[in-house]
């Protein structure tokens, strides 16, 4: 999966940019206090876009 298709997903279920950190972009979802980050890859596993999605509480993509 592209790294751009997730972040237009989560981006779409209420999560933002928390910061950058050096090799990966951290995520929060602030309606319900979870943070995830998101390697800066081109392209993203599926089972780990699942697992971020898990982690952030989103519905899965």
């Amino acid at each position: 999966m592209k790294r751009t298709d997730l972040l237009r997903h989560l981006l779409a279920k209420g999560c933002e940019l928390l910061r950058e950190g050096g090799n990966h972009s951290i995520y929060v979802n602030r309606a319900t206090r979870k943070v995830s980050t998101i390697p800066r890859h081109r392209e993203i596993d599926e089972y780990l876009a699942r697992k971020i999605c898990r982690d952030l509480e989103v519905p899965e993509y």
